[in-house]
């Protein structure tokens, strides 16, 4: 990649490490409903007007009830759920639980007849479910179970939603996309949202953590990723999803003083490991997929849907404005 597309990643990687520091901070003093509402309310109000200035939103008016399964199974559900379950686990475990999303879609997608499973991702679905046996047995064995149910249906939410992206919108603007889901969101969650309001001010950090979530985690997050994908192409840009853990954990750790256990060193291991075997293209599927080295278009390029960042294998590479 080039200098741009790695600092891209890098960005990436970051950027979307620390939402599960920052839900921990939020849920403190503000319901998993409220905040969903004040994160998604951010994020449309600074991704709506540029996705209707590109035009980006009227394409999505005839898929609009795809747009709201979409919606629904890829943020309105998994957003509560895991500041749900940040009420009770570490940010660190969170991030890492949420790492068994390529698991589960790439489980999905054989059997929706997009993949085919054979040995080597058998193994690595297994040693990924070994990883996750290992972060609950070990992190969250006598803890809450039914916070770790609530980011199995977060992974579940997830998966779902990259093979949506692949089978049923690829077709669709990628900015109209995210900033028509947003908006559903923080319409959805807005008479909860608002009648859950905390009495008094929350602190300094809550609001801070907020702003950030919808700042910087939601809106510039989606601007830097369709960047990304740009510059450095599909497959490049979902190897941010073998990073965003490790990020998680060390914020958890350094920032929350989170526990660092034995179970999720050897946990995070597996789930990564996993996840490379059981989503990595074969040598003939690589071949298929090789690209022209990215030239730099005249003007800014108008990607249609991305690759979901935790799904199995990636689509097209993203249309060139015309």
């Amino acid at each position: 990649m080039s200098r741009r597309g790695w600092a891209l990643f890098a960005a990436m990687c970051v950027i979307w490490g620390i939402p599960y520091l920052l839900i921990k901070v939020a849920v403190r003093d503000l319901s998993p409903a409220t905040l969903v509402f004040l994160r998604t309310t951010t994020g449309a109000a600074l991704l709506v007007p540029i996705a209707a200035l590109r035009g980006e939103l009227r394409p999505l008016l005839p898929r609009w009830r795809l747009l709201l399964v979409y919606t629904t199974v890829e943020i309105a559900l998994p957003w509560v759920l895991l500041s749900d379950a940040e009420t009770r686990l570490s940010s660190s475990l969170s991030g890492l639980l949420i790492a068994a999303v390529p698991l589960m879609a790439a489980v999905l997608a054989t059997l929706a007849g997009r993949d085919r499973l054979d040995a080597r991702r058998v193994a690595g679905l297994l040693i990924g479910v070994a990883g996750v046996a290992a972060l609950l047995g070990v992190d969250v064995g006598g803890g809450d179970w039914r916070a770790a149910g609530e980011i199995a249906l977060v992974d579940a939410g997830y998966a779902v939603g990259s093979l949506m992206i692949g089978m049923q919108l690829s077709n669709l603007p990628a900015m109209g996309v995210v900033a028509g889901s947003l908006l559903v969101t923080a319409v959805a969650y807005a008479p909860v949202g608002l009648t859950h309001l905390p009495h008094g001010m929350p602190a300094a950090n809550v609001l801070a953590a907020v702003a950030a979530l919808g700042v910087i985690c939601t809106a510039l997050a989606f601007l830097v990723y369709f960047a990304l994908i740009a510059e450095a192409g599909p497959v490049r840009a979902t190897v941010i999803t073998y990073v965003n853990p490790a990020v998680a954990v060390l914020l958890g750790v350094a920032l929350l003083s989170e526990r660092f256990t034995a179970g999720t060193a050897v946990g995070f291991v597996l789930i990564i490991a996993g996840s490379v075997l059981a989503t990595r293209r074969r040598p003939e599927e690589r071949a298929a997929m090789v690209q022209a080295p990215a030239v730099s278009p005249p003007t800014p390029p108008e990607p249609r849907t991305p690759p979901h960042p935790h799904a199995p294998a990636s689509p097209a590479p993203p249309r060139r404005a015309r």
